[in-house]
């Protein structure tokens, strides 16, 4: 999620918040405001209401958050090291560094989540309870509330991968099968089953009248996309785990000089030569990289004056691979640091550098090949 915004730190584990949040977020926002409070009970004042609503949009977030960081308190007790959490508009996810190598571990992580929001939904239906005849506004959100918590709880147990009830199911072919690939398979084609069904349902209820039948089947496609995509990822990590970062990395790789000026290399090296990341060197040292977006920030008239050395990523800041990594490690170095390159470092030396581009083509080549 490359448009997220850092918020802060919980239990040591950094928050985002990712720009599709916002939009969720306004919307709760106005239909509680408009339609939810005004029909529980009356009061003078409509700013009242959009008072009322900023704060439990907020409570609900709130709770989808904590539902992630019992997922992450789990996963950080089981040694697990939990990247971030991030909410964006169907909710929220914690990114953990590493593919789970147990069955137990991901059985137990999996449950967190769900079990969490059906505790706070049980506080919450306490809490509406006892405060039937103190508060009514109070007693409304709390009502509220917890009615979101036991949703998000019971949804999430759907035996859909990759939610967490998918993750369960997951986990207990794991454990009956031995086998990870025929397991995530599985519970991916019930994901998808389950997505179809709710986008079948959300239409039927958008024919019907109701507009909220958008959001099933918004839910639905978001199920699918990732129930195929989780699937293809461990078919991935299958395929590259007897394969070393030596054995994927390109070794005719180009590099240039750090004086070189950046309009000589535009010309000479970006258009004539068709590539668009250069490693940096001087005597065989590795100092960084220089790639198109790096020259697309610097204006046209100040190429001639400046030089590669000025607009590269420093060594420093780039993220680089052992030539002994395996498969796995230059996948996930790729994909959780964002980045569409690694240099392959021996002795400080640059020996190689893999893209995602020769990643996939090695991929695709080993796919044809029935390897």
């Amino acid at each position: 999620m490359k448009h997220a915004w850092r918020i802060g730190r919980l239990a040591g584990i950094e928050i985002k918040v990712d720009s599709s949040w916002i939009i969720i977020f306004l919307l709760f926002t106005f239909s509680l405001a408009a339609f939810y409070f005004p029909q529980a009970f009356p009061v003078s004042s409509h700013s009242f209401y959009w008072l009322l609503g900023l704060i439990t949009s907020l409570l609900v977030f709130a709770s989808v958050l904590f539902h992630e960081l019992a997922h992450s308190v789990v996963a950080r007790k089981q040694g697990e090291k939990v990247e971030d959490i991030t909410l964006f508009i169907l909710g929220g996810v914690a990114r953990i560094s590493e593919e789970l190598k147990e069955p137990k571990k991901e059985f137990y992580l999996a449950l967190a989540g769900p079990v969490s929001s059906f505790i706070l939904g049980g506080l919450f239906l306490l809490l509406s309870s006892g405060l039937r005849n103190i508060s009514h506004p109070v007693q409304v959100i709390s009502a509220y509330l917890a009615y979101t918590n036991l949703v998000l709880g019971g949804f999430n147990l759907l035996p859909g991968f990759p939610m967490d009830g998918g993750r369960v199911l997951r986990a207990i072919l794991w454990r009956a099968t031995g086998d990870l690939k025929k397991a995530t398979r599985i519970a991916s084609s019930v994901g998808q089953g389950i997505a179809f069904l709710l986008i079948f349902i959300g239409l039927v209820e958008f024919f019907r009248g109701n507009l909220g039948g958008l959001w099933l089947v918004l839910i639905g496609w978001f199920l699918h996309s990732a129930s195929v995509q989780g699937y293809s990822q461990v078919v991935l990590k299958s395929a590259l785990q007897d394969l070393k970062a030596s054995d994927l990395m390109d070794r005719n790789f180009i590099s240039v000089n750090p004086e070189l000026p950046v309009e000589t290399l535009v010309h000479d090296y970006i258009l004539k030569k068709r590539e668009r990341v250069f490693l940096v060197t001087d005597q065989d040292v590795f100092l960084g990289l220089v790639c198109l977006e790096d020259v697309k920030k610097v204006p046209h008239s100040r190429w001639p004056e400046l030089k590669v050395s000025e607009i590269m990523t420093p060594v420093n800041k780039v993220v680089s691979i052992r030539p002994e990594a395996n498969g796995d490690e230059v996948l996930n170095s790729l994909v959780n640091n964002e980045v569409n390159q690694l240099p392959v470092l021996e002795g400080g030396r640059v020996v190689g550098i893999i893209t995602r581009t020769d990643l996939l083509r090695i991929l695709q080549l080993r796919t044809d090949l029935g390897i």
